[in-house]
């Protein structure tokens, strides 16, 4: 019982970076930026969500003399996940539609970071939509894991 506990304890450690911010959720990918952020656009579109938009931030960084690590954005959504919540609170319309972070930090890991739907539900006072707060936060977790790892 102690050797799982502390084979789960390891693993939550390798999964949650020490460079979380308050109300974001980072998880660690075994790929490198571009790689991670191909596979989590290939998965977010399997699972019938819209890219909005996907932003180089490093590419627009270089353009203007600014040396960036690798940063890349997906913007990703869809009406049938993120309307119920607005519905639920209409002024969490400002943190939708998702985003998602891929970044590498200063020791060459690559990480995914996203809001914590938990975050978000306290910031914008939703009391009443649990059920879709569990679900998103479930989706979200496993498309980023599914990205992240083999």
């Amino acid at each position: 019982m102690k050797t799982l506990i502390a084979i789960v304890l390891v693993a939550l450690i390798m999964t949650v970076s020490s460079y979380a911010a308050e109300g974001m959720v980072d998880v660690k990918s075994s790929f490198g930026v571009k790689k991670t952020a191909d596979r989590l656009e290939s998965i977010l579109k399997d699972k019938g969500m819209t890219i909005f938009n996907r932003i180089k931030h490093s590419q627009a960084a270089k353009k203007v003399g600014v040396n960036l690590r690798e940063t890349e954005l997906l913007i990703f959504g869809n009406p049938k996940v993120g309307s119920p919540l607005m519905k639920c609170q209409q002024s969490v319309a400002i943190d939708l539609p998702q985003k998602a972070l891929i970044w590498e930090d200063d020791e060459g890991e690559t990480w995914i970071s996203y809001n914590n739907l938990g975050y978000l539900a306290k910031r914008h006072s939703i009391s009443n939509c649990k059920k879709v707060i569990a679900k998103i936060e479930k989706a979200l977790a496993g498309i980023t894991k599914a990205a992240a790892t083999e």
